[in-house]
């Protein structure tokens, strides 16, 4: 890590791939948080190479994941926003090279790669951890808010969706992808919705699960319907559908008091996308039409929406890091044994389905 004595230490940082995820997501997080530098970025695709160079300017663009495992004496942390079936050997790359790193979700194809990875990362002493986002979607926040105050009293019932109308594939690798090389909706949308009902309601398992591909050039699944017992006694019914021409509830969740219906797709992506930046006052912030909708029917009142909060992930990593790393008490912004068990919940739902 940089800083003279006196001065703040910076997190030397690389991110490997520059599609969606590392562009709308990563490289604007990191590139706005002092606590790190962005040194080098890496991808293949010449449009990609140009939009990074133009993007981020004095950051090295780089062909490959090798070409950045190459610098590693130079860099602290390595982001790895590729496709899932690189995670693993990327991330044991990495880690074996003397780096932390982020790996994008799903953190592997398999558990036991995943597994694997934490094993590793303790053993070497690295900060290793999972880009589960979605866990400052300003709409998941909100509903975290109230169910910390029983707010719909004891919850029966959690229903959770990701709907979009995406009628073609449009990621060459995500069309070549199947299902064990990490491809599919379930690994990509059900990843989030997994992990987010994990840490609403804790552990589960799985009791059905429908998986479906319904494109002509899906090779995995497009259209995902699991349902999840949770210890705790509630029920998950998490729906996952690309090829969706009118969208359901994002949320919906029924309790022994009242009930919280919530519509629409947390802003942060496409304000990113559309070129605003995570500093931005209105970055995060959601339309108030958008609000939930608390209480009963005939008796319902709207939930103003939390504001977004994706660097925050990126602040509680930097604080771990240069706190002392590994051996330092703060936690990780997201333990990499939760994407485990998301991985678990993906491999039982496709046995089923």
């Amino acid at each position: 890590m940089t800083g003279t004595e006196g001065e703040p230490r910076t997190i030397r940082t690389a991110v490997v791939g520059y599609g969606l995820a590392g562009s709308v997501f990563h490289a604007p997080l990191l590139a706005t948080n002092a606590s790190y530098s962005l040194d080098a970025v890496a991808t293949s695709d010449a449009g990609r190479q140009a939009a990074a160079s133009s993007r981020l300017p004095g950051v090295e663009v780089v062909r490959d994941g090798a070409a950045v495992l190459e610098r590693a004496a130079d860099l602290d942390l390595v982001v790895l926003a590729t496709p899932p079936m690189t995670h693993y050997p990327l991330a044991k790359a990495a880690l074996e090279a003397g780096l932390d790193v982020v790996v994008d979700k799903p953190f592997a194809v398999t558990s036991a790669q995943g597994q694997e990875l934490v094993d590793l990362a303790r053993q070497l002493g690295r900060v290793l951890t999972v880009f589960h986002n979605r866990r400052w979607d300003g709409d998941f926040l909100t509903l975290q808010k109230l169910l910390a105050v029983q707010g719909v009293g004891e919850v029966t019932r959690f229903e959770s969706s990701f709907e979009r109308w995406s009628p073609t594939i449009g990621k060459a690798w995500k069309a070549r992808a199947t299902a064990a090389d990490g491809g599919g909706t379930l690994f990509d949308l059900g990843s989030h919705l997994i992990d987010q009902a994990i840490q609403l309601f804790g552990p589960a398992t799985v009791l059905h699960a429908e998986l479906t591909a319904r494109r002509s050039d899906e090779r995995a699944d497009d259209d995902v319907f699991l349902v999840l017992r949770h210890h705790s006694g509630v029920v998950s019914h998490l729906a996952m559908n690309m090829l969706c021409a009118q969208q359901g509830p994002r949320f919906r969740v029924l309790g022994s008091i009242g009930g919280f219906t919530k519509h629409g797709v947390d802003p942060q992506e496409p304000y990113i996308a559309a070129g605003g930046s995570p500093l931005d006052a209105e970055y995060g912030v959601e339309a108030a039409e958008w609000a939930g909708l608390l209480g009963r029917d005939g008796h319902l009142d709207p939930l103003p929406t939390e504001r977004g909060n994706y660097p925050e992930f990126y602040r509680l990593l930097a604080e771990k890091i240069l706190d002392g790393g590994a051996e330092s008490p703060l936690p990780l912004p997201v333990d990499p044994k939760d994407a485990v068990e998301v991985l678990k919940i993906i491999e039982a739902a496709h046995e089923l389905g």
